[in-house]
């Protein structure tokens, strides 16, 4: 992501930005839709749908802006649009395959690296895409009993995941690449999980990349109906990362990494009834990294704790959260959020106390289209920070942005509907 970073064009003016999105986020009615970025994908399948050949058209046009102060990251913008066609077949009432494409393109962009998106820009060297950067979606998903499937290939991931931001950053569902391996999905009346694989690196003999994947497990246990006036759940998250491989012997780096991120806590949320605000979510969760092989990271463990509030006020939800952490890594969380610097090379901060304030708009235009704005203020505080040249000394407090305008689209046509046992 840094390396896309410095190739994304400029920020636009930060007052004028802001202004726009206050008048869109005053003028909405009552709803209770969140905004498109954060819409996940619904996992169920339909046993009615069984023997239907449907075409899927999924989309998100964006221009998400982040105007970064201080060290921890640059800022840069991201204009353009991802596409995902699919044609889908449900030959059971328990088998759902799904065959297409995945593109994204940026304004102003004729060229892609031919990569993951995730982190490892550099490892194809030259190779590049022209037009779109460009992936197959294949996904076969089949559910085993009530509440649990099994998914092959391209799975359910980004924001699908529900990951804290300090573990994962939901601006990865505009630039990361669809996630691809294994997931277990499963909920019933007393737990909600999700467990998967991502394999980000697959390599052959004598590559010279490394073998790539990240783990994760992402769950809710629930300690009553989610419906209930008050809902109590208590939330789990791992993420791992691995990079490695035995047969990369012309890899210039070779040696094994791992670095581990874990958040356990505790979270409410009071269903009101009420027309203007119909929902209060409350959460609080203690966070943790280890590097457990390599010396990829200038710190191998550290903590955190992240407190959040959030409701909806007719189409608008507004929240607070406030993060602390020393020594604290995140794999692909907000960079906000970590002690090391994505743009500075060998800045460290001491202890990481940041404010957020976010609020997030959504107007639906018709059945599976919607409209959205976004805005995102992150305070960081005054802090001590290190460089090998300077040394430790005192860093002022600093606020950084983020402005979104976002476009969703999520519709099928219903190309044949094959009667039971017949193609």
């Amino acid at each position: 992501m840094k390396t896309l970073a410095r190739r994304l064009l400029p920020g636009l003016t930060t007052l004028s930005l802001t202004a726009f999105f206050l008048l869109l986020l005053l003028s909405g009615k009552v709803s209770a839709q969140k905004a498109p970025l954060h819409l996940a994908e619904d996992h169920a399948i339909d046993s009615l749908a069984r023997g239907e050949l449907r075409f899927r058209l999924r989309n998100v046009d964006f221009f998400h802006d982040n105007e970064y102060e201080g060290k921890l990251a640059d800022g840069y913008t991201l204009p353009g649009f991802r596409l995902r066609p699919t044609v889908s077949y449900q030959p059971l009432a328990n088998l759902k395959i799904d065959l297409g494409a995945y593109l994204l393109h940026y304004w102003g962009s004729d060229r892609y690296p031919n990569v993951c998106y995730s982190d490892m820009p550099q490892w194809q060297g030259d190779s590049h895409t022209s037009g779109f950067h460009i992936l197959p979606f294949l996904r076969a998903q089949v559910g085993v009993s009530r509440g649990l499937y099994f998914v092959f290939g391209s799975i359910y991931g980004s924001v699908n995941h529900r990951l804290a931001e300090p573990l994962y950053n939901p601006e990865l569902a505009l630039s990361g690449d669809p996630e691809t391996g294994l997931q277990i999905l499963w909920e019933n009346s007393w737990l909600w999980a999700d467990t998967w694989v991502n394999w980000e690196s697959f390599i052959f003999d004598n590559d010279y990349h490394q073998e790539s994947f990240t783990y994760g497990l992402s769950a809710r246990i629930k300690a009553n109906r989610p419906e209930a006036s008050t809902h109590l759940y208590f939330p789990l998250q791992i993420l791992a990362q691995h990079r490695g491989g035995e047969i990369n012997t012309e890899a210039t780096d070779r040696v094994i990494k791992t670095w581990t991120n874990a958040a356990a806590g505790v979270g409410l949320v009071l269903n009101t009834g009420a027309k203007l605000i119909p929902q209060i979510t409350l959460e609080g969760m203690a966070a943790y990294y280890k590097q457990q092989a390599g010396d990829a990271f200038p710190l191998d463990d550290g903590y955190g704790f992240y407190g959040r509030a959030s409701m909806d006020i007719g189409r608008v939800n507004v929240g607070v959260g406030y993060w602390w952490s020393s020594d604290f890594i995140s794999i692909h969380g907000n960079p906000h959020y970590g002690a090391v610097s994505m743009s500075q090379e060998d800045y460290i901060v001491d202890y990481n106390r940041m404010l957020r304030l976010h609020a997030h708009y959504a107007k639906p235009l018709a059945r599976g289209m919607s409209f959205g704005v976004s805005v995102d203020a992150y305070a960081s505080m005054a802090t001590n920070a290190y460089t090998p040249s300077t040394g430790w000394y005192h860093e002022g407090q600093h606020i950084s942005f983020s402005f979104g305008a976002y476009l969703y689209i999520d519709t099928y046509i219903l190309l044949k509907k094959f009667r039971s046992g017949r193609r």
